[in-house]
């Protein structure tokens, strides 16, 4: 499966600001709806809370993509961002704040990186271990054109 670039990027926009006011807040609650997020968004991207909203009221506004990418790096990095933010969840639940701020700030970091410059850790993290495994898998694949 393949989808649009953009989709992520956009997600990774509405993630960067989630994260940001839990870092403000210290809300395990609302770091806890992000990690749901990041779950449902792991079992099919197209399916999840932001993609739906980026299909619903954003990519009808866009032209067509230039490029597609496939699914699993995607995934795969919404596995890690609920790593992250169910660990931080339960540093602020268990009233430990130093880990609910690292495991919360390198979500953050993360989520920005791809939201403001395109660059998706968890993405290219998963493509290094393909390669490394002998499997590699292209990171963009180009649309034809209509």
């Amino acid at each position: 499966m393949l989808l649009d670039p953009r989709g992520p990027r956009f997600a990774a926009v509405l993630t960067t600001v989630v994260l940001a006011i839990v870092l403000v807040t210290g809300s395990g609650l609302l770091l806890l709806a992000q990690a749901v997020v990041f779950a449902l968004t792991a079992v099919n991207p197209r399916l999840g809370p932001y993609g739906l909203l980026f299909r619903a009221l954003v990519a009808p506004r866009l032209d067509p993509p230039a490029e597609l990418e496939p699914v699993a790096p995607v995934r795969f990095a919404q596995v890690v961002g609920l790593a992250f933010s169910a660990v931080g969840a339960a540093g602020w639940f268990a009233g430990l704040p130093a880990l609910g701020l690292a495991a919360t700030g390198a979500a953050l970091a993360a989520a920005f990186l791809n939201a403001a410059f395109g660059l998706c850790l968890g993405c290219e993290a998963y493509l290094a271990i393909r390669r490394l495994a002998g499997r590699p898998l292209a990171a963009r694949v180009a649309v034809p054109p209509r």
